[in-house]
């Protein structure tokens, strides 16, 4: 198997007949699922006042019949194969059925896909959501085509976790039940903008500003800096699992790095969480704060799959002893990433 081409019927991906609206513009979308939800929500104050998207799947676990639960409703700890279902990862995958429970489907009533819509999107930056949008046309033929979510806990209880799962997404909402983990648990996310192979510049692919950040951070490393920083063979892209020791981690320490460089990679972080609300990125920077801060991360880049072999790597890798985040972008973007405050904390990851 191609460690780093895994790309599980990544390219199979054909669109979903779907029965509801068009795609409700951002703006409107959580403001929409409040009313659907009874929240109220003064004139004028629908952008002040958006109901959180913890509220949210609160209200919408509230809505499901009996019949709904039964399907997409799972005990905290639910497993399946001896694995447990909440925490698994993957590229590609639907964590219900995928032909009669997408989100856009008529399992879910139109005003639950309004409040499934908005807990979604209200799980991203704004400024990001046209880019989200351009994803999921490009990979999935739009929102509520091919995504399918499942509830696990309760909402509203101590513990409870709503994930929402498709080609090239794993996302999930915890309110901060799940102890430990940032994004309640590993996430993933991709692109494949203009088909399966993209060219070496990626043209259209959202992400790929991403690599082009790190690769501004390795032009800027001196000989014995990159020597250091450079590999040759990648990882399985999928192998986010935690290490523990900084000490053993590839790539170069960051420690290592000079003020203007530590500053640089401060900045390649950041552009990381740019595309997530703000409490999940306040809950990273508040993971790695815990395992000593960025000074304990190591950055790689790995020759292998350089498409178009010009130097800029299509794969690299930022890694603290409980923090990873893989970027992949060959033959087109797979990200995953993995980050908690305890690298005791497991993994289910499938590539």
């Amino acid at each position: 198997m191609d460690r780093t081409r895994s790309c599980t019927d990544c390219d199979v991906s054909a669109p979903l007949p779907v029965n509801r609206r068009q795609f409700v513009q951002s703006a409107g979308v959580a403001a929409a699922a409040a009313v659907t939800a009874g929240i109220s929500l003064p004139a004028g104050a629908a952008e002040e006042k958006k109901p959180t998207p913890e509220n949210l799947v609160a209200r919408l676990y509230e809505s499901l019949t009996p019949q709904q639960r039964e399907k997409m409703c799972f005990a905290w700890d639910h497993q399946v194969d001896g694995a447990p279902l909440r925490t698994h990862v993957s590229n590609n995958w639907s964590i219900t059925d995928r032909q009669s429970m997408n989100v856009g489907s008529s399992f879910y009533t139109r005003d639950q896909q309004e409040m499934i819509e908005a807990i979604f999107f209200g799980l991203y930056n704004p400024d990001w959501h046209d880019r989200i949008r351009k994803q999921l046309r490009d990979d999935a033929g739009g929102y509520g085509r091919a995504q399918t979510i499942a509830i696990f806990g309760e909402p509203g209880s101590e513990k409870f976790e709503f994930v929402m799962t498709g080609r090239h997404l794993t996302i999930r909402c915890d309110g901060n039940t799940t102890p430990h983990v940032a994004f309640g648990g590993p996430i993933f996310y991709g692109h494949a903008a203009q088909g399966f192979n993209e060219k070496p510049d990626h043209p259209g692919n959202v992400f790929w500003p991403q690599a082009l950040k790190a690769n501004a951070l390795y032009e800027m490393l001196d000989g014995k800096q990159r020597k250091r920083a450079l590999i040759e063979t990648a990882p399985y892209e999928s192998e986010v699992e935690f290490h523990g020791s900084a000490g053993d981690l590839p790539g170069i320490p960051v420690s290592e790095l000079t003020s203007d460089q530590k500053e640089h990679a401060q900045s390649v972080l950041e552009t990381l969480l740019e595309p997530y609300r703000q409490v999940d990125q306040q809950e990273v920077r508040h993971c790695l704060q815990r395992q000593g801060g960025l000074d304990q991360c190591h950055l790689s880049f790995y020759k292998e799959d350089d498409i178009g072999n010009d130097g800029v790597w299509d794969i690299w890798r930022l890694e603290g002893p409980s923090f990873v985040w893989h970027f992949r972008g060959s033959p087109h973007v797979h990200v995953w990433a993995n980050v908690a405050d305890d690298p005791s904390v497991p993994l289910n990851a499938a590539g």
